[in-house]
């Protein structure tokens, strides 16, 4: 039996095509037993876990002691970033994507970034908060390389969470709980004016799995700040539903070599062109969704959208995402897509 899971986890180490077939499985799964799993992890939680505030967090005095206060004027953007799947924690970023959100900070000093939000705990409680789990899920986090490659667990537990985000029983309170925590994170990193000078604009960037629970915060975040949304989905896989009447605009780049990407067009119907009534294709029809290849990404590792591996000469991966990224309409000057 141990040869047995040995080979199974060395087979799930295998690439992206492997974790593609996990995750379509998992996703089916769901699909016939959802009512189970998620009523065990609703009797798992508490009220403040499930986030069933009706109101946003009190926007209390941010005690960071980063903020500039020269600043000419008070900024009125955030960008928000919500990892991948393979993701332990909200405060543990690749080097690429950290260098990705001080660039973009960089780049548009009028915004700020917000980067410590675990997506897949609707109280951005990491894995190894988890009392019962968490010596588990830290040797999992560790466990990357080799042959049994414990990490995978991670992704499989996330993709769950994932799954949770989407069903349409559950998947309110949990995206509620989420809306709650990106809110007082923004708060935490700069005070969110009740009175700004100019409309707030809140940047939803999310890869992976991160994409549809971005999605799913959408429509609270919209409804308790009044803000600008745009989405930013970075090779994120996603339904057609959740946050598509409410954002903005959603942004979607893919990779030419990312095979995992592609499960979100193929699982969900919502996103096939034939249901012109779903909320994608009214968000694709009224020009509020576009998409575009953003180079030859695969979904994650050293090649993937914020990997550090050279490609093009003296550019890396994520310097390729970045560029992308910026020549969006959501920046002040930019104008085409």
């Amino acid at each position: 039996m141990l040869k047995l899971i040995l080979r199974i986890l060395v087979w799930l180490r295998g690439g992206s095509l492997n974790l593609l077939l996990v995750a379509g499985t998992i996703l089916i799964v769901w699909g016939i037993v959802s009512p189970v799993g998620t009523i065990i992890w609703w009797l798992g939680q508490n009220a403040e876990s499930l986030g069933l505030k009706k109101t946003p967090p009190a926007l209390l005095p941010s005690n960071n002691i980063n903020i500039d206060q020269s600043q000419s004027s008070p900024l009125n953007c955030y960008i928000v970033f919500l990892p991948g799947v393979g993701d332990f924690s909200g405060d543990e970023l690749t080097r690429g994507e950290a260098f990705f959100l001080k660039s973009l900070v960089k780049s548009h000093p009028q915004c700020v970034a917000v980067g410590d939000i675990f997506p897949y705990s609707a109280s951005n409680k990491s894995l190894g908060g988890e009392r019962l789990l968490a010596p588990f899920w830290r040797f999992a986090e560790h466990a990357k390389s080799g042959p049994i490659a414990a990490d995978i667990f991670i992704k499989i537990r996330n993709l769950w969470r994932f799954a949770i985000s989407l069903d349409y029983r559950y998947g309110q309170a949990y995206n509620q709980g989420i809306a709650n925590v990106i809110i007082e994170r923004m708060n935490a990193k700069y005070p969110i004016s009740q009175a700004p000078e100019k409309p707030l604009k809140v940047i939803l960037i999310g890869t992976s799995g991160g994409a549809q629970v971005a999605l799913g915060a959408t429509h609270y975040l919209k409804q308790w700040l009044k803000a600008e949304i745009t989405v930013v989905s970075v090779g994120g896989v996603f339904s057609g539903e959740n946050g598509f009447a409410d954002a903005d605009r959603i942004f979607h780049f893919r990779g030419s070599r990312d095979s995992i990407e592609d499960i979100g067009g193929i699982v969900f119907p919502s996103r096939w062109y034939c249901f012109v009534g779903s909320p994608f294709n009214q968000a694709r029809l009224e020009n509020r969704y576009a998409e575009a290849l953003s180079g030859p990404h695969k979904h994650d590792g050293d090649d993937g959208y914020f990997g550090e591996n050279q490609v093009a000469g003296e550019k890396k991966y994520v310097d390729i995402t970045l560029k992308k990224v910026n020549e969006l309409p959501i920046w002040p000057s930019n104008v085409n897509f």
